[in-house]
């Protein structure tokens, strides 16, 4: 392909390629798919996405075409490889100005190079990192920037190389860059620090982007580009120099505002800084031994005294307590019972881990978890008010409540209590002693609290087996407060309920069940209770008085609920109390039998919802027994479409479709040819050697007489 000649027409269709109408559109990609094989083409897009006075929409395709062709084309072994001679031409054309003025195309850029540096440098390509170097080095403000993202591309790319001979190379590359890489970093550290007091918000922030991207490179070398990072005295500087550069930006954070650019990547600098350490010990666990110390100390500090008072925010707090959370159950650092047989690397951060984790330390980072991150936030109590079922749903499991402070705290006090159970199971019992008896409803922050250490009573259930009777306490506190109808209550009695829920496998004597059924019948009748009381059902055995009222308030309950999350929950909870009480439930399912059908059509596009009535159709059938037949014209076409092939659904379905069509042919008095007619779908799930299709087929076959 002649450049001069193919620049204009590739140009055009480009153009048009970028064009809303079909007409034009398909045609244009068609002859781009035709010329990706063509020599000369990647060139002809190098010129195009390098040309600044063109389209952007025109450059970032070319962008785009030239970085997917890399992946098709670029390996000498590859069907229709560039030429050697092109690649040549390309690579020193990528490298030549780092002056793209589009964020978005110099990003493209950046991860493109990276892509031909991870199948090229530094044997085909030795020139990359010494220029990459060179231009970072310069004044000028956007080459400087946009050499920062490719070197921190590149090494990220070369960073994620797993055969050992490109591990030698990264470590190598490591060694050689690593002094410049920290004084580049400290370089725009210092600009940064000194510009926040002086500077105005443009030069803040560009010298802070600055500062975050040389630090994903420090990050990227530190992490992975040494074999024992520990004998580095350049490394081991670097990450002792890490708490000092974070007391700096959480300062600058006082003199930033809250709802600009600049605070946010701030705040990801910060958070950035976290990562390194995190990464580090979970790579180095030995070579991170002479920071414990002083990740612990920095840690609590800012976490559970006042020192991180109008400094700190959520996302530090987590990263803060993960470090923690690591260093307290990092099985490298945990010797045999038998010390004789531990190494001397785990025997010494043993001694740093106790020598910091004394009895006031863990006192005052118990009672901080408590009664200061347990307590319920005035927006986590108006959203469990406005919506009792969409904060249920997210509280356990939702993908916003994953990444937030709470379950964060929860599982550092289950970590810590775990570990210092000793220690700690005397402070969390005094806690307890001083909360006996009913507390006055308009003392909202006594019931807070009450909450807050049930809830550290609920997590250590395990942990204070032999410490608690938990019967008595049972009787004598938690029943009379599932018992308070005050409106104020009803947060503590959904914690009770929850905690009921975590005792009641550990440590519940049977003739109190009794109780607990008379109070969850009641409480049944609570829409903004109900949905926490579901867990326990899955722990307690039904007596047949209370299974007719529960089953009913259950069923109501699965007809009232809105989140797909939480119909699953009933629909699972529904298949455990048939299971347990089998063919005793005859006489009460006939609501819920007439009700699945609805449900059914309107799960059409949740499958995993229908995965659920699936698993009740198949209690439902055993229960029922023969009687299942009248469940025929609804069970039939349900089995049809779960286990045909041909269907998108069987995905999901297949499995719990085979197990429901088993049941109904081992319930089944005869053969019908409605039943029949499912066999269709036999062949096709035959040749797919599906076990649980053969297991259909023999059982068919087995009783094909008897029918």
């Amino acid at each position: 392909m002649d450049l001069n000649s193919a620049s204009t027409v590739v140009l055009q269709v480009l153009t048009q390629a970028t064009s809303q109408d079909t007409a034009v559109l398909k045609p244009a990609e068609e002859q781009l798919k035709q010329w990706e094989t063509q020599p000369g083409f990647y060139s002809v897009l190098l010129n195009i996405f390098t040309n600044h006075t063109l389209d952007i929409n025109v450059r970032w395709l070319a962008v785009l075409y030239f970085k997917h062709g890399i992946d098709r084309y670029w390996r000498r072994v590859a069907p229709h490889a560039l030429s050697e001679e092109e690649k040549t031409t390309l690579r020193a054309g990528l490298i030549t100005n780092f002056n793209e003025p589009i964020n978005q195309i110099a990003t493209q850029i950046a991860v493109l190079i990276a892509k031909v540096a991870r199948l090229d440098c530094p044997r085909q390509w030795p020139e990359l990192i010494p220029t990459l170097i060179e231009s970072v080095k310069v004044q000028d403000d956007l080459r400087q920037h946009r050499a920062l993202l490719t070197f921190y591309h590149v090494t990220k790319t070369l960073a994620s190389k797993r055969l050992a001979a490109d591990r030698k190379l990264f470590y190598d590359l490591a060694s050689g860059i690593y002094n410049f890489a920290c004084s580049l970093w400290n370089h725009h550290t210092d600009t940064f620090l000194q510009q926040v007091s002086s500077g105005s918000e443009a030069a803040i922030l560009s010298s802070l982007e600055r500062t975050l991207l040389s630090l994903k490179v420090l990050r990227k070398l530190t992490v992975n580009g040494f074999v024992e990072p520990h004998k580095n005295m350049e490394v081991m500087g670097f990450l002792h120099g890490i708490f000092v550069r974070l007391k700096q930006f959480l300062e600058c954070s006082r003199n930033i505002g809250t709802d600009n650019v600049c605070r946010d990547r701030l705040e990801k600098t910060i958070i950035l800084f976290t990562k390194v350490l995190l990464d580090f010990l979970d790579q180095h666990p030995f070579s991170f031994t002479p920071l414990i110390q002083r990740s612990l100390e920095f840690s609590v500090s800012y976490v559970f005294t006042e020192v991180g008072e109008g400094v700190t925010f959520e996302r530090f707090i987590v990263q803060c307590m993960n470090l923690i959370k690591m260093i307290v159950k990092n099985y490298a650092y945990k010797p045999s019972k038998n010390f004789e047989d531990s190494s001397p690397e785990t025997l010494e951060a043993h001694k740093i881990k106790m020598a910091f984790f004394t009895y006031p330390t863990l006192t005052e980072i118990c009672r901080r978890l408590v009664s200061h991150y347990f307590l319920l936030t005035e927006e986590e109590l108006t959203m469990w008010e406005e919506d009792p079922e969409g904060f249920t749903v997210e509280e356990t499991g939702g993908d916003s409540w994953k990444y937030s402070l709470r379950p964060c705290t929860e599982v550092l006090f289950i970590d810590i209590f775990h570990e210092y159970n000793q220690t700690l199971t005397p402070v969390l019992l005094e806690m307890m002693q001083t909360l006996q008896g009913p507390t006055n409803v308009e003392d909202m922050n006594a019931l807070l609290i009450k909450d807050a250490v049930y809830n550290a009573v609920g997590l250590a259930a395990y942990e204070l087996f032999d410490s608690v009777d938990f019967d008595q306490w049972f009787k004598n506190q938690l029943l009379p407060e599932l018992q308070v109808i005050h409106n104020r209550y009803k947060p503590l009695r959904r914690r009770v309920i929850w905690l009921i829920g975590q005792w009641i496998s550990v440590k519940f004597k049977s003739d109190l069940r009794p109780m607990l059924y008379e109070a969850i019948c009641n409480l049944l009748q609570d829409q903004d209770l109900v949905i926490s009381i579901l867990n326990l059902f899955y722990f307690i055995s039904f007596y047949l008085q209370y299974l007719e009222t529960m089953f009913t308030l259950l069923f109501q309950l699965l007809q009232q609920v809105t989140e797909c999350d939480t119909k699953m929950h009933v629909l699972h909870v529904l298949s455990c109390v048939i299971e347990r009480v089998n063919v005793q439930i005859r006489p009460y399912v006939g609501c819920l039998v007439q009700y699945l059908p609805l449900l059914w059509k309107q799960s059409e596009e949740h499958n995993m919802l229908r995965c659920a009535i699936l698993t009740t159709l198949i209690h439902l059938v055993q229960g029922l027994g023969a009687d299942s037949k009248n469940l025929y014209p609804f069970l039939l076409p349900v089995i049809q479409l779960s286990t045909d092939v041909s269907q998108p659904p069987h995905v999901y379905l297949l499995e719990d479709g085979l197990e429901l069509w088993l049941v109904t042919l081992e319930n089944s008095p005869c053969v019908t040819p409605e039943l029949l007619r499912i066999f269709q779908n036999m062949s096709p799930l035959l040749g797919m050697c599906d076990v649980d299709a053969i297991e259909l087929f023999v059982f068919y076959f087995y009783h094909s007489k008897k029918w």
